[in-house]
Order: structure tokens, then C-alpha cells, then sequence
């Protein structure tokens, strides 16, 4: 299923510019593609594993169809997240690791054609910098139950572990700034921390209770959403780090509310409540809502939201252009999505399945991770 007439018109035109541009920028410089340091071989461009359309720049993140990121036959993967220019990946196995049951995690390059394995090795939910050059995860600490997370730059190799009960990490487009929730002793309840890079962190919320705060950092650091447990209903907030306030319940006193994500900009703020999904506009504080879906992501700039259908027939995935109410099914076969999936202005798309008709040669009865690019 597409969009209606005007929302595919538009797609097209883009494709056919970015069409343009790939030839372009084919003539002056072909990308080097290296093993894969993740197991299985690096993406193809054509051939098994890229679905029709998708063609050649597909690995720079230009091509328009579907490609399968993870191509190893052993094991599942899944939790995957984009960086707003769509080149790189971070997505984790859903094996257990060998020592202490975290997953791999692993960091596509679409554009070197290149996939490579995190020195955290095992991970939970791995969170990825706007620039593509750090990652962060969830990981277990060695001989206990409590996590810790892990960061890791290319730049500057693994970075010490500020935290030993913290995890839900979110990241600010370079990486300085690493947003988390963390529980403090005695009676393991929930603070909401921002650490800087360059020393120091500041804790923004403290709880009375040990649920997820699910934070959620803009890209330049200065906003950091989460979500706080109170009274049996779940409320949705947004720090300031300008200011140093925070606002009071995004939704309002008369509904709970729970938090899909913050979008790159600081612009929107996206929640459920109810059986619906709202997209708070920071600036005029006023809320769109999208009745009877299931909120998922929204892309940097605050316009495309990535969205579950309630229901039980229809595409698992679709992407709504919230100017134009315009849609783009994502995904017509079972799959799922995590936060920071969406690229800038809707590009591309990261997501997991099971389903094995996605892209061909798909036939390991395993999730895999996906990126549609759509132009």
C-alpha cells in the first residue's frame, strides 16, 4: 500500500534527483567495501539479501528498496537504530554472549559496505551518536544481575563506565552528552542522569520507584525527555538544560502518558495515551494527535512518524509525514522498530522480522534487521 497521490508524486520526484546525484556520485568514487568483522559477509548491493529497487548505492544509504543489514545465518538480530544521515546502524544479536548473557553489538557503515563489531561485545538496546561514531549499550556486569552501561568511541576506544546500576542509554549527536536512567541504593530506586563526556553528571529526576524512565536526549544535549511513574499513572517530561526546569506533564493533568521518543531537533516530543499517539510541538506546546496508532519513532527533524496500526490486518510498519498526512507502509509482513529508526526526513527506515520474504534469498527463519530507504 502507498500513500495517496500527492505523498507518492512527491517521493518520486525525490527519487528520481537522488537517481541523479548516485550517478554522480558513481562516476567520481566507488566506495571500498572490506570483510565484515561482524559474522556473516558485508551487505550486497545486488544480488541475495537486496530487494528489487534497491540497486546499486544501496550500501551508501542512497538506494531506494530494501536491504537486509544483517545477512549471518547463525542467529537472530534485532534492536536497531539509524543515524540521521542513514549511513550507519547499530543493531545487536539476540544470541547469548559467552559469558555473561548480553548480546553482540555491531555497527553497520552503509557506505563503506563495512560491519563492525562493538569492544562492548555484550549488550542490551544499543543506543548510537547522531555522527555515527560512538555507541552505547546496556550490559551486564561480570557475575551479577545489575547492568552497567558501556560506551565506545572510535575516536577514543572504550570510555570508562561512569555507572555500575544504570541503563537506557540515549546519546547527543557527538556523543558528549549520554543520557541514562540509573537506580541508587538503598531500595533501588530511579534516577534520570545526564553524563558529559568531559567529565561530570548531573542527575535531572529522582523517583520514589524503580520503573523505566526511558530517557530520551536531543541531539545537542540540551533536551532530555523521560517519563516518570507516579501515582499509578505514567507521566511524560522535558528537561531543559538552558534553563535548568523542567516542564510539567506533557499531556496534561487529566491522562497518563508514556514516552515513544524526542526527536533530534528538540522539536517534538512523541507519547502515547490511551489507544492513541500525540506529537508534542516544544515550541507552541500544543499536541497533534494520531488517533488508533501505535506510536514507534519519529524521524530528527520532528516531521515523520513511524507508527504500529491497531489492528490486525494492514502493514505492520507505516510512516506518516505529519505535514502532509501522507503514508508510506514501512513494512505489510510482521515486524517491529525501535526509537531513532527513522532517518532525516523520512529517508530511510531500520526495523526486525522474522518474515522471510522481505528481500530475497532471506531463508534462515530468523529475525534479521532491514533499512528501507524510500528515496
Amino acid at each position: 500500500m502507498r500513500g495517496t497521490t500527492n505523498g507518492s508524486t512527491l517521493r518520486r520526484v525525490r527519487a528520481a534527483v537522488s537517481a541523479a546525484v548516485v550517478v554522480c556520485a558513481i562516476t567520481a568514487v566507488t566506495p571500498t567495501v572490506a570483510t565484515a568483522a561482524a559474522p556473516g559477509p558485508p551487505v550486497a548491493t545486488s544480488g541475495p539479501g537486496v530487494a528489487a529497487g534497491a540497486g546499486a548505492g544501496a550500501g551508501a544509504g542512497v538506494g531506494v528498496g530494501v536491504e537486509r543489514v544483517s545477512v549471518a545465518t547463525d542467529e537472530g538480530y534485532g534492536a536497531a537504530s539509524i543515524t540521521p544521515d542513514g549511513r550507519s546502524i547499530v543493531f545487536m544479536s539476540l544470541a547469548n554472549g559467552p559469558q555473561q548473557g548480553g548480546n553482540a553489538v555491531y555497527v553497520r557503515d552503509r557506505r563503506a559496505g563495512q560491519t563492525r563489531t562493538e569492544p562492548m561485545v555484550e549488550g542490551w538496546t544499543p543506543a548510537i551518536s547522531g555522527d555515527g561514531k560512538q555507541v552505547a549499550a546496556n550490559a551486564p556486569r561480570q557475575g551479577m544481575t545489575a547492568e552497567r552501561i558501556q560506551q565506545h568511541s572510535l575516536d577514543l576506544g572504550l570510555l570508562p563506565v561512569t555507572c555500575g546500576r544504570c541503563n537506557q542509554p540515549s546519546l547527543s549527536a557527538d556523543g558528549r552528552y549520554l543520557a541514562h536512567g540509573s537506580l541508587r541504593y538503598p531500595g533501588w530506586l530511579r534516577n534520570v542522569v545526564v553524563a558529559d563526556r568531559n567529565g561530570g553528571h548531573q542527575i535531572i529526576a529522582s523517583f520514589g520507584h524503580s520503573a523505566p524512565a526511558r530517557p530520551s536526549i536531543s541531539g545537542d544535549g540540551r533536551y532530555v525527555a523521560y517519563q516518570d511513574l507516579a501515582y499509578q499513572n505514567e507521566g511524560v517530561y522535558l528537561w531543559d538544560r538552558t534553563t535548568g526546569t523542567t516542564s510539567a506533564p506533557l499531556e496534561g493533568p487529566s491522562k497518563s502518558a508514556s514516552l515513544v521518543q524526542l526527536s533530534d531537533n528538540g522539536s517534538k516530543v512523541v507519547y502515547l495515551s490511551g489507544p492513541d499517539t500525540y506529537v508534542h510541538d516544544t515550541g507552541s506546546g500544543t499536541a497533534q494527535v494520531v488517533p488508533g496508532v501505535t506510536g514507534v519513532a519519529i524521524d530528527p527533524t520532528g516531521r515523520y512518524l513511524l507508527y504500529a496500526p491497531n489492528g490486525t490486518s494492514g502493514p505492520s510498519l507505516v510512516l506518516r509525514d505529519l505535514l502532509t498526512g501522507t503514508d508510506e507502509t514501512v513494512s505489510d509482513q510482521p515486524a517491529t522498530a525501535e526509537v531513532d529508526s527513522v532517518s532525516a526526513d523520512g529517508r530511510d527506515v531500520v526495523f526486525q522480522s522474522a518474515a522471510d520474504g522481505i528481500v530475497p534469498g532471506d531463508t534462515n527463519g530468523k529475525p534479521d534487521v532491514f533499512v528501507r530507504s524510500f528515496f
